[in-house]
């Protein structure tokens, strides 16, 4: 080797060793001891039921991270450019016979939709916020701050009541979602963004959970008397009052799960379907309480840091938190996961942060249908 090709060698390690302290400085993480992740025996104990699953692809795009249907059976998902590009995206409209369009350019990553009663897709856009759009796509921007002036800018999950109250996540008021700052989110474990209410006769928002834990996914139960949200890096799920003595509290409806979960939706018998990024990583938990650690992970290059494992889960839930049945793909073959799950005439449709396709697995022949 040459004293030039040395020279340059020296250089770019100095460089990389430059970055990655930059990169651990940047990190303030929190010391965390997760329980014992559960065993995976009765009705947690693995099958490959999702195998069986069927593929849409996205044309180009990734990252459906919620699904709904319109009144004529039309199904909507938001993506965004590119496997670990968010600078862009569309809401895409997909009829029933699999024909894909787009539906609107949103600019961003759009994250939880949900229709109203007027047939408004309200939609939660990594550029606008919370926004409402028309049936002839005409679109208004709800709001785009808390109480605060805290920008949403990673809104997440949302569903609107039959008074038309709207409920919804936002994971982070600091920065704009991309996988770094993914990475960042998990590692730190600090209390950010927060779960909403805007009440579309005042335009007001009020916040409902102020600090959540990569706060998620987001539904209401059958009788509309208290909300569930996901906290994926705490591996639990939240339940918030609405209504009865309880009004206004917030308790922990399901923790220690086996995963990250991600959207949460319910079933016509009133139970939820619950859906993970993927399963719980073990050298992850590891370095959790300690983090001098994690900074040092945080601060090595992308390619030496650990990799969210491709596995399929998906959970069927009650509202005591008990688990009733699971669907799994361990291999992640078909699905790699299982972020967004949501059900409509007989099938259970599955997305993610990154898959470029929407998975359909038929319910007419399981047991839990």
């Amino acid at each position: 080797m040459t004293k030039f090709n040395q020279y340059h060698l020296v250089l770019l390690i100095l460089t990389n060793l430059s970055f990655s302290f930059l990169s651990s400085c940047s990190l303030k993480p929190v010391a965390w001891t997760p329980p014992e992740k559960p065993t995976m025996i009765d009705e947690l104990a693995f099958n490959d039921k999702l195998q069986t699953s069927n593929k849409l692809e996205l044309k180009g795009g990734f990252g459906p991270e919620d699904i709904t249907f319109d009144s004529i059976g039309n199904m909507y998902c938001g993506v965004h450019k590119g496997a670990k590009d968010f600078s862009d995206g569309k809401i895409l409209k997909i009829s029933p016979k699999g024909k894909v369009e787009t539906f609107y350019e949103a600019g961003s990553w759009v994250a939880g939709l949900h229709f109203d009663a007027n047939g408004n897709l309200i939609a939660l856009s990594h550029r606008q916020g919370l926004i409402s759009i028309s049936p002839d796509q005409q679109v208004k921007v709800l709001a785009k701050k808390d109480e605060k002036g805290r920008p949403f800018l990673i809104p997440n999950g949302l569903d609107i009541a039959s008074n038309g109250k709207i409920y919804f996540s936002n994971t982070s008021y600091d920065q704009k979602y991309d996988i770094q700052y993914g990475r960042k989110l998990i590692m730190e474990l600090n209390p950010n963004g927060g779960l909403y209410e805007y009440n579309p006769e005042t335009g007001k928002v009020t916040t409902l959970i102020d600090g959540t834990f990569f706060g998620n996914g987001v539904v209401l139960s059958q009788n509309e008397d208290f909300l569930l949200m996901t906290e994926t890096t705490k591996y639990r799920v939240l339940r918030y009052w609405l209504k009865g003595d309880k009004k206004g509290s917030t308790e922990v409806l399901m923790e220690n799960l086996p995963g990250f979960p991600n959207g949460i939706s319910i079933r016509k018998d009133g139970t939820f379907w619950l859906g993970f990024s993927t399963k719980r990583n073990d050298a992850l938990d590891d370095i959790h309480p300690k983090p001098f650690l994690k900074k040092v992970v945080y601060g090595l290059p992308e390619m030496m840091q650990p990799k969210q494992e491709k596995f399929g889960m998906v959970l069927n839930i009650n509202d005591q938190g008990e688990i009733l049945s699971s669907l799994f793909d361990t291999t992640g073959e078909t699905i790699p996961e299982a972020g967004a799950v949501k059900e409509h005439q007989g099938k259970l449709y599955i997305g993610g942060d990154v898959v470029p396709y929407i998975s359909t697995y038929s319910l007419e022949t399981d047991v839990i249908n």
